[in-house]
């Protein structure tokens, strides 16, 4: 759903946290080193259908994806929709496929293109509202919120005025929205399900779905929210929206690196250990209504997915960014992507299989945390090391315009490491001096 991104941290300053380990879910294995893939299938492709997305599944298995999230395949509503094709997040009909993409028989055989190359699949699930003229509509009227003049309404404040919520209060409302998302695991076998606005559906509902799925299928979910509560026994990952505008504000100058210091310190303590974030430089929200990366993050783009990448955390990449994509999509439109080699691809390309290949920098519980390298620069500059046992990573960012020399002053630094960049061995020693360009990076792996 189009701009919404709050933060959702659920905690007051200063609340105790006496037990940040109670998560009760249990991961599928496959997503222990994934990167996530979100396909806005109207744009990914010329034709903006599933069949030609599928044919380009190969190329998103060759880069290293494991999870390819759907944006709403459902069938758009037309009454009070918005631009030509309306917006994906308005559901007709949660039993269908949109005509634009294609058919269910589509559907099936993108999931089982996927399956044949190791990708899994999830869904993008509008639980929260729907089109005016969704079926419920007119079968279900009971199942809907209603304003102060008895009418259905859309989620106050926003203008979302393409959508009309439920009520989730409502006899039956769960009982049809649980049954709705055991369909698609079951008949089409997707793989789980990207929650949108999942802080506006009460928690247990989550909790109640994610055991009908399971029942069925490990599944992975994901919530569009920000909130520890989550964590327990409903989603594999929720978004990391306080990393990504602590690192917006970082590039436009108006904060030093004690923003991004608040959100690791955040994330490290108030969450469950095996919590997993999604860290993410852009969005279908992102790119359609605040900007491209290029636009948000400017010089420091480069640093900015880099440590989505080896900081805690599931690394995002929305369709186009491998390409260097430098446009916003149209949003309620057609706008396909213009596809071209990108030195972006081939950063990202070097990550993942730095990803892969490091047990130190895998999802949740599975990877190592991430230790404080203290520097010279503590205003401008964020160092740190994660430590598998079995490997290790040690990264440095200058989130700065100005080059800087970066004195270590404390922390895991000594011994040989391999330059991610160059090849190169250094060795390292606590007193030695990382010298680190504007907006520049290095990261070393354990030689």
């Amino acid at each position: 759903m189009a701009a919404r991104h709050r933060h959702h941290l659920d905690l007051e300053q200063g609340e105790r946290v006496t037990n940040p380990s109670r998560q009760r879910i249990v991961h599928p294995e496959w997503s222990r080193d994934a990167v996530i893939y979100q396909i806005n299938t109207r744009q990914f492709t010329p034709e903006g259908t599933l069949t030609a997305a599928s044919e380009q599944l190969g190329r998103l298995a060759d880069l290293g994806i494991g999870i390819v999230w759907l944006m709403p395949v459902h069938e758009i509503g037309e009454l009070n929709r918005k631009g030509s094709l309306g917006s994906p997040y308005a559901v007709k009909d949660y039993y269908s496929v949109s005509s634009e993409l294609g058919t269910v028989e589509d559907l099936r055989a993108f999931v089982e293109q996927a399956h044949a190359l190791g990708l899994r699949v999830i869904l993008d699930w509008v639980a929260n509202h729907t089109a005016w003229d969704n079926v419920l509509v007119s079968e279900r009227p009971e199942l809907y919120a209603r304003g102060w003049d008895g009418e259905l309404t859309p989620t106050p404040w926003w203008d979302w005025d393409d959508i009309v919520d439920l009520d989730f209060a409502a006899p039956g409302m769960r009982e049809y929205m649980r049954d709705a998302m055991t369909y698609w695991v079951r008949e089409v076998g997707v793989d789980g399900y990207r929650c949108d606005v999942a802080g506006f559906v009460p928690t247990d509902f989550w909790e109640d779905v994610r055991d009908a799925l399971e029942e069925i299928k490990p599944v992975f979910m994901l919530a569009e929210w920000e909130s520890r509560e989550l964590h327990e026994a409903a989603f594999d990952m929720t978004y990391a929206w306080s990393w990504n505008s602590s690192m917006h504000e970082l590039a436009s100058g108006r904060a030093d690196v004690d923003a991004l210091r608040v959100y690791y310190a955040w994330n490290d303590r108030a969450y469950p250990d095996d919590a997993m974030r999604m860290l993410f430089v852009s969005n279908h929200d992102k790119n359609a209504w605040e900007g491209t990366e290029f636009e948000q993050f400017g010089d420091a783009v480069e640093a900015a997915v880099v440590l989505s990448f080896v900081s805690d955390g599931m690394p995002l990449i929305y369709n186009g960014q491998e390409a260097g994509n430098d446009r916003r999509l149209a949003f309620f439109d057609r706008d396909p992507i213009v596809w071209r080699e990108h030195p972006m691809g081939d950063l990202y390309r070097r990550l993942i299989e730095l990803k892969h290949a490091t047990a130190a920098l895998h999802n949740g519980a599975w990877g190592a945390r991430m230790v404080e390298v203290r520097t010279s620069d503590r205003q401008q500059v964020l160092a740190f090391v994660r430590d598998s046992g079995q490997d290790a990573v040690l990264a440095a960012f200058n989130l700065s315009g100005a080059a800087r020399d970066v004195e270590l002053l404390r922390g895991p630094v000594a011994g040989t490491w391999r330059d991610l960049a160059t090849g190169r061995q250094v060795r390292l020693e606590v007193g030695d001096v990382l010298p680190l360009p504007a907006w520049g990076w290095q990261v070393l792996v354990r030689a």
